[in-house]
């Protein structure tokens, strides 16, 4: 119950209170029933669950940032039968048709409503098979709605402006993506060479044009990390690449050199140490460099630092 201080009983002039349950305006004083009808906000029924209380609300509210319309647009729907079970007359099913046409149209009546809403739904389906959370999809949305106000994005390619878009929401999120991996799931396998280096330049002008996005260095550990879950590696030993990473991170070793890379070295140098059984092959498919690559990676740190193992008693009888 509920006490409204800016009306009063017409009978004592005292605080009148609203009764929600019983749909009564009642007075403190004298306990008058000023009103017997309130205005009901509350769901359409009761219900016990969360997911039914959801589903019979009578307005979420909720926007979203990753449609053109923001997600509060209603749709009408194709059916055959009324809201009680009736047939429609097919008079008015045509009526309803036309209605349809016409919605869809109005929706997006102008080429950059058009264009937003293709782009738009290219990255959430983009998000969607990457496995991406909706966190990264509202803000690569965020980012080219900000890029289409500051920027003509007429005329650029639909599939590279949305790689672009979500590996700069990737970088802001600490995701680690990279543009191959992203044009892969986007295009098909003659394409994602051309299409990967036109989503490059793009995402270099969206870098000059939005200079006030702050763009976060991703770390060797969120490499290593990400190589380590898709292999399936025992904790121990993404342990000991941590732990190798953080100690030689002073050295120039990754200078001028992919992260992915002295990553995989990282975690395959700690393989061999701790005695798992850790295939080139797989790190090397999972990072995207080939074997030679990360033995290369490991010439290198094995002769910048002497490594030093020091084996507990337990162990070392075993």
């Amino acid at each position: 119950m509920n006490t409204l201080e800016t009306q009063c009983c017409p009978e004592c002039q005292s605080t009148l209170v609203d009764d929600v349950q019983n749909g009564e305006i009642i007075c403190s004083g004298c306990g008058v029933i000023v009103a017997e009808q309130m205005a009901d906000c509350g769901p359409e029924s009761r219900s016990s669950s969360l997911e039914e209380k959801m589903k019979l609300a009578r307005a979420t509210g909720q926007i979203t940032y990753s449609q053109h319309d923001l997600g509060i647009t209603t749709e009408i729907s194709i059916s055959s039968k009324d809201f009680s079970g009736k047939t429609i007359k097919s008079e008015i099913a045509s009526q309803m048709h036309n209605l349809r046409k016409w919605q869809q149209r109005v929706r997006v009546s102008t080429p950059r409503e058009r264009r937003l809403a293709n782009v738009l739904t290219k990255i959430g389906e983009s998000c969607q098979n990457l496995s991406l959370s909706k966190n990264v999809l509202e803000t690569a949305s965020m980012i080219y709605r900000t890029l289409d106000d500051k920027i003509d994005v007429k005329g650029k390619s639909v599939v590279s402006i949305s790689a672009a878009t979500i590996y700069m929401a990737c970088k802001q999120c600490d995701v680690i993506r990279s543009l191959d991996e992203i044009c892969q799931k986007m295009c098909t396998a003659n394409e994602v060479k051309a299409k990967a280096k036109l989503a490059a330049r793009y995402y270099r002008t969206m870098v000059m044009e939005m200079g006030t996005y702050h763009t976060p260095i991703v770390t060797m550990d969120k490499y290593i990390s990400k190589i380590a879950n898709l292999t399936k590696t025992d904790v121990r030993v993404e342990r000991l690449a941590l732990e190798l990473s953080e100690k030689t991170k002073n050295n120039r070793i990754s200078d001028g050199k992919a992260p992915n890379g002295i990553a995989a070295a990282y975690l395959y140098i700690a393989s061999i140490i701790l005695g798992q059984n850790v295939l080139q092959r797989d790190v090397s498919s999972v990072s995207g460099v080939t074997e030679v690559t990360i033995r290369n990676r490991c010439k290198e740190i094995l002769a910048c630092y002497r490594l030093k193992v020091t084996l507990r008693p337990s162990l070392a009888k075993n």
